[in-house]
């Protein structure tokens, strides 16, 4: 028996819900021995039908939209196809990320023969705070560095940001597809949890009937600026509490914020 989800909002035509890293958001031939989904658990914990709208990767947590009747799940579907949504996603990559920078580069789908045609892609990125550490994850070097990433994607490709950073250089920790394996192997040993630390922090959408613009927080908890010593660890189990593992990453690293970048 899995645990409820964390419902973020509800009312008669969506909801907003925390998805855990680890879960699915639908069954899928791809992943045949998971049990964890999105939808079984939220339509059994609702008792009622809802209704996929977007995705989130399987390693990915954050904010969750689903639709709760078929007209609710149009508009929110356009909506997305569109471009009318926002998103805001945290990111904890390899290396000093630059200070600002977008990323203006197509991608095909993935999965797609080498003849497909590449579709417009671009994302917005921010690091927001950097840490050293005086350990060697890699022998070529002394210390390991890591950087706090915000992503902003403007186009809605799969895989896109963790594509993205992986062009960028930096690729995201716990990315087992495009990251380095022997680096996330060593972060996951560190930090006693082996995950992609992709976060969907915030999500933007027109609701499907007043059309009026609603915000979704994942309700992560940023120290601000000069703050990162007084952040304590949650002492409950991260699959009991929404954004525990990255309030933890937050406590337990030396993270320094990069100037002016508080969100």
């Amino acid at each position: 028996m899995h645990p409820p989800l964390h419902i973020l909002w509800r009312d008669e035509h969506l909801v907003a819900v925390y998805k855990p890293a680890g879960w699915l958001v639908h069954r899928t031939g791809l992943d045949a021995g998971e049990t964890r989904f999105v939808m079984q658990t939220l339509r059994d914990q609702l008792g009622q039908h809802v209704y996929p709208v977007h995705r989130l990767d399987k390693g990915t947590c954050g904010v969750l939209v689903m639709a709760l009747h078929s007209d609710a799940a149009r508009a929110l579907s356009q909506a997305f196809e569109h471009g009318a949504t926002h998103k805001r996603y945290l990111a904890m990559v390899r290396g000093w990320a630059p200070e600002v920078i977008e990323v203006d580069h197509a991608l095909k789908p993935d999965d797609a023969p080498a003849d497909a045609a590449v579709q417009d892609a671009h994302t917005r990125f921010r690091r927001l705070a950097q840490l050293t550490l005086p350990e060697a994850s890699d022998a070529r070097f002394a210390t390991t560095r890591a950087s706090l990433v915000e992503a902003i994607p403007t186009t809605g490709r799969r895989h896109q940001i963790r594509r993205h950073l992986k062009h960028l250089a930096p690729p995201i920790i716990g990315d087992a597809t495009h990251g380095k394996g022997p680096l996330n192997r060593w972060w996951a040993e560190r930090l006693g949890q082996q995950r992609l630390w992709l976060h969907a922090w915030q999500l933007t959408v027109p609701h499907p009937v007043t059309g009026a613009v609603m915000t979704f927080d994942s309700g992560l908890q940023w120290p601000g600026p000069a703050g990162w010593g007084g952040v304590h660890a949650p002492a409950d189990d991260s699959a009991a509490q929404p954004c525990a593992d990255w309030q933890r990453l937050f406590a337990q690293l030396p993270w320094q914020e990069t100037p002016a970048s508080a969100p």
